[in-house]
């Protein structure tokens, strides 16, 4: 198999065929080291590429496969790993100034798991400063001119451009769903404390969660129930029974509104039955609720930090950390009750249904380094439910488009199920170059 060809396969098929001895873990990462010498000059995904330690632990995996010794169900799969997780013997940068790096002696909970099922760490990706707003160097596969999202930049643009077949990053607004629907993958955050953030640089306590980008849903699947320690992959389901909420769709520009729509016509003809619903009446203040917290519980981990070197932050994240040292405590009291009951008052909703479809972005990926609108993810996050983007299409411009399910909390597994389902519809087979 050509080296590129070998960049491309799935996750899980490469650990199949490692598994079966038909492919080298070597040979494998060789090609992903390939992809990475040829892109990353401009793509700019890798804050660090381990090359020795990845081959180091790519013979070790290989001998192991030889031996009928397989780690887990991982075995010789290089994963990116966003840098807000802690890697023993890497610097854990965070997007931000050297004043702020830490030297890691121990891996995180979620990189011990993947190291414990077989995975080569392969490096750690870009973030935005500290997993907010100020962008990294990270340009958007498909189009460097344009963004790949944030705060998982690095994450989403390595899968998308074949540098890896996995890639771990974070959500607490859109930091998982959004830069995979930019960059044309499959990202997946699920219920809030699925997936342990032991040993992941906080941004907000209550609203981060730990999610996957792959090339497909099964390989989501895969890894994230290896993070999980349960599995995750549920049997094919029958058509789902969608929600769809035209004050959601009607949000984001015409083109993509359209191609919602016309994705659950798609869905339709397929057997899924969509129904209209409205979203109760506490949507309409999750936004600034979710925000609220977030300024304090970021400017509570950053406090003693900014006291020293508040002159090295730089000015997005400044504000956040000085908006939440200025927030009373009532304030955020309220905010927390407001996210809370909006949680609590959308469950029914969503448990009646075996997914929520909805814009994962307002629109395709826009032109420069931001890091995007998070506004169709951000209630997600707030209410600590699962949700997955699935890309759906490009658009006239060559840049993704995407959709995105939501559940009930708990339903992970149902729900990668119905991403399953809708991804062997839409057949989406577009790459990055």
């Amino acid at each position: 198999m050509a080296p590129d060809d070998l960049a491309s396969l799935p996750a899980g098929r490469a650990a199949t065929l490692i598994a079966d001895r038909t492919l080298s873990p070597l040979d494998l990462l060789e090609s992903c080291l390939a992809r990475i010498a040829a892109r990353d000059a401009e793509i700019r995904a890798w804050v660090r590429v381990d090359e020795a330690g990845a081959r180091t632990v790519a013979r070790e995996r290989e001998a192991e496969a030889r031996a009928g010794r397989l780690r887990g169900p991982l075995h010789g799969v290089p994963v990116a790993i966003k840098d807000i997780f802690h890697v023993a013997g890497m610097t854990t940068t965070c997007g931000a100034a050297p004043a702020f790096h830490v030297a890691a002696t121990e891996d995180a909970a979620a990189v011990a798991r993947l190291r414990a099922a077989g995975a080569i760490i392969l490096g750690k990706a870009h973030t935005t400063e500290f997993a907010y707003f100020e962008p990294g160097p990270t340009r958007n596969p498909w189009n460097v001119a344009h963004t790949p999202g944030g705060s998982s930049s690095g994450s989403a643009a390595a899968v998308a451009a074949r540098m890896a077949p996995l890639a771990l990053g974070t959500q607490t607004v859109g930091s998982v769903l959004r830069p995979a629907a930019y960059c044309g993958v499959v990202g997946f955050k699920g219920t809030h404390g699925l997936i342990s953030t032991e040993g992941v640089v906080p941004l907000a306590w209550s609203l981060d969660h730990v999610g996957v980008f792959a090339r497909a849903v099964a390989d989501v699947a895969l890894t994230a129930g290896v993070l999980a320690g349960r599995p995750l992959a549920g049997p094919a389901p029958r058509p789902p029974r969608l929600a769809l909420a035209s004050e959601l769709v009607d949000r984001a520009t015409p083109e993509t509104a359209a191609t919602v729509r016309a994705t659950a016509e798609r869905l339709a003809r397929a057997g899924a039955t969509i129904e209209e619903v409205k979203l109760p009446g506490s949507f309409a203040g999750v936004h600034a609720a979710g925000r609220g917290v977030l300024e304090v519980e970021a400017s509570a981990y950053h406090e003693e930090l900014y006291r020293t070197h508040a002159a090295a932050y730089r000015p997005r994240t400044r504000e956040l950390i000085e908006g939440g040292l200025a927030r009373p405590a009532v304030a955020y009291a309220r905010a927390q009750r407001a996210r809370l009951a909006f949680r609590e008052e959308v469950m029914p909703l969503l448990a009646g249904h075996d997914a929520l479809l909805s814009p994962t972005a307002p629109a395709p990926a826009p032109e420069g380094l931001a890091t995007g609108d998070p506004w169709f993810c951000a209630p997600w996050s707030f209410a600590g439910v699962p949700a997955c983007s699935l890309p759906t299409g490009v658009s006239a411009a060559g840049l993704p488009h995407a959709v995105q399910l939501v559940a009930a909390a708990e339903r992970d597994a149902e729900l990668l199920a119905v991403a399953a389902w809708c991804e062997r519809v839409l057949d989406f087979k577009e790459r990055a170059r």
